[in-house]
């Protein structure tokens, strides 16, 4: 089984992009999308329907704003629009869908422009730590899937030190990160497997960063432990431009 995670930073433009053709060379069984920007009718869910998709959207009420998705070749036995609190269901930042075997999330967190979002953005964090704490209880075996906006280690910035002050790499947002793995008893997959290899998953438009490399690994898959015996490969597909960040996968 293949997941994908990817922030497409707006699917309509993702797909002008041939996003559908890269997904049907790719084929994973399950994809979770952050930063759909778009309300559901505005995707073009016939073209991921003919790959063999059901596709799920949880989008802002804002327009052209954040919104997550779920499109899978099984069709989940239940999908949970949102975490049940509405000012971070407003903004599109949760979807869940549940399998026979594990659920998965695609979740979005916010960033952080300015001290109001920092605040916003670490009562999101705090609030899904505990969601996720609970949600456990009732199914021990899941897979979260998306864009933290959090560098957790040194290892994942290209620049740790003259970042240190910037929001996404914060001592307040990092120790949430550990804080969230150690308490919810996750691994970060990508980590459990490569511990020593530096690779980003996403890079600012401006400065040339990608060509040079000044990235940032802000997209995850995290995985309970039962779950994460049986990944066998996770990596980070660093080619593939369809946004400014790429697809990270885990595969069991």
């Amino acid at each position: 089984m293949k997941i994908i995670s990817y922030n497409v930073n707006g699917i309509r433009a993702a797909m002008t992009k041939d996003l559908t053709g890269w997904l049907q060379q790719e084929n994973p069984d399950v994809v979770g999308i952050q930063e759909t920007k778009a309300s559901p009718e505005q995707i073009d869910q016939k073209a991921l329907e003919a790959l063999g998709y059901h596709c799920f959207w949880h989008s802002a009420q804002r327009k052209g704003y954040s919104g997550v998705g779920i499109i899978s070749k099984q069709k989940p036995n239940h999908v949970a629009y949102g975490c049940g609190v509405k000012e971070y269901d407003d903004e599109g930042r949760v979807i869940r869908a549940d399998f026979n075997d594990f659920s998965l999330l695609s979740v979005y967190v916010p960033s952080a422009s300015n001290i109001e979002r920092l605040d916003f953005k670490l009562q999101f964090a705090e609030f899904f730590r505990q969601y996720i704490i609970a949600l456990q209880k009732e199914i021990p075996n899941l897979i979260i899937c998306g864009d933290f906006n959090i560098c957790h280690e040194e290892i994942d910035i290209h620049n740790p030190k003259g970042l240190k002050n910037v929001s996404g790499f914060l001592p307040i947002e990092r120790e949430w990160m550990t804080r969230f793995i150690q308490d919810c008893q996750l691994s970060d997959s990508f980590r459990a497997l490569h511990p020593e290899t530096q690779t980003f998953s996403w890079w600012s438009y401006r400065q040339n960063a990608r060509a040079k490399n000044l990235g940032w690994r802000l997209d995850y898959h995290f995985v309970t432990q039962p779950l994460m015996e049986k990944v066998s490969n996770a990596k980070i597909l660093t080619e593939v431009v369809h946004s400014d960040h790429c697809p990270v996968v885990v595969e069991f």
